[in-house]
């Protein structure tokens, strides 16, 4: 259907200095969890590592795809926050943490995500599953889907909350990629970063007050999320992210013994980085980026755009030149939706890929008509 243009804008940018030798030493930070991981959000570079790919229960860091399914549901439009949400006797009866729902109210989806983001509700993750999938079968499989797409390959769901169950299993590097994805979108952010709120529930109108089972909310500087999470099975689980000036961090500790030391672990993941990394933003998500010349489309000139923001991330102290390449594909088939793939930037060191981002339309692009050909055609020979 489309391949790449054989004209490729390569610039150098001397002026924008990086280096992707990342010191990668774990013996610097001591870290007690199980598992750990420190990833760039932006470039997705590992910084630290500890059992990376060991497949583990992750307790409730599962509603971190559960919330992803949930704002990809929003922001194409399939759900609004407003939508009221039957709520079924499936649903009501979740064990664990939960917001307590009654079976027969109706709840707004903004109400069910609150209690999801900053509670750790089961209940309103199985109430969600059931208000978009159909089921929590059907659900699940659009998580496990979900993995396969962003590469999650040591990571198996079987419910949506972490509730201890057999074959259920993830890893942090998997938790790391999904939170990732999540923190993209934009309508999670105020979920993720409430402290405490509070919730009407039941037929009788009960205030339920939320307060983030995320600590590093309150107490860690730049906090964006994620998730945390336990069972007996799983030990103290948790995914944070944390943002200063472009450079945007996540580490995930799992099996920690205690839950202080899950945050402890998390806090010494992200002041490393912060204190030993920085990251360059090169454009921001819906930058114009390039033109595309379509000679059978309505408008022959169509402008892409970058699908997420574009940064890099340099070892601080560091300095070396990058190249950047701009591809788009030549002679898609028409018509196209709106935020299709029609080419990429990447950035290369040495030959090396260390950045990329999509680049994709704005609008549908349909064919010309007949008497627009023509005049081209006209305009061409005159």
């Amino acid at each position: 259907m489309k391949k790449m243009a054989s004209i490729v804008v390569a610039i150098l940018l001397s002026i924008m200095p990086i280096n992707i030798a990342f010191a990668n030493n774990n013996s610097t930070i001591n870290i007690s969890s199980k598992s750990a991981i420190l990833m760039d959000v932006g470039s997705g570079q590992i910084l630290y590592e500890k059992n990376i790919h060991e497949k583990l229960p992750p307790a409730s860091v599962t509603k971190v795809m559960t919330m992803l399914l949930v704002v990809e549901a929003l922001d194409s439009g399939k759900i609004k926050l407003n939508d009221n949400v039957q709520i079924t006797g499936n649903a009501s009866g979740m064990g664990g943490s939960q917001i307590f729902l009654e079976p027969g109210e109706a709840q707004t989806v903004d109400t069910l995500l609150k209690g999801i983001a900053v509670a750790s509700a089961n209940d309103a993750c199985v109430a969600m599953a059931e208000y978009i999938a159909g089921s929590v079968e059907d659900f699940v499989g659009m998580m496990n889907t979900k993995a396969k797409e962003l590469g999650m390959k040591d990571t198996n769901f079987v419910n949506t909350n972490g509730l201890p169950v057999e074959n259920h299993y993830t890893s942090a590097y998997d938790i790391a990629i999904m939170s990732k994805e999540l923190l993209k979108h934009d309508t999670i952010n105020k979920y993720l970063t409430t402290w405490m709120d509070k919730v009407v529930v039941g037929k009788k109108q009960v205030t339920v007050g939320l307060a983030n089972t995320n600590k590093m909310v309150k107490h860690y500087q730049g906090t964006t999320g994620v998730k945390t999470g336990f069972t007996q099975q799983a030990k103290y689980c948790l995914s944070a992210s944390a943002k200063r000036g472009d450079t945007h961090l996540v580490a995930v500790t799992l099996g920690a013994q205690t839950s202080p030391e899950r945050f402890k672990d998390a806090s010494s993941l992200l002041n490393f980085g912060f204190a030993n990394y920085e990251s360059i933003k090169l454009c921001s998500k819906d930058d114009n980026v390039a033109t595309l010349t379509l000679d059978k489309a309505e408008e022959n000139k169509i402008n892409l755009v970058a699908k997420d923001d574009l940064t890099v991330l340099i070892k601080k102290g560091s300095s070396k030149d990058f190249v950047k390449k701009i591809k788009v594909y030549d002679n898609p088939n028409l018509p196209l939706k709106g935020g299709t793939k029609l080419g990429q930037v990447e950035v290369y060191k040495d030959k090396k890929l260390i950045g990329k981002v999509d680049l994709v339309n704005t609008k549908d692009i349909n064919k010309a008509s007949y008497i627009q050909m023509l005049q081209r055609v006209i305009d061409s020979m005159l």
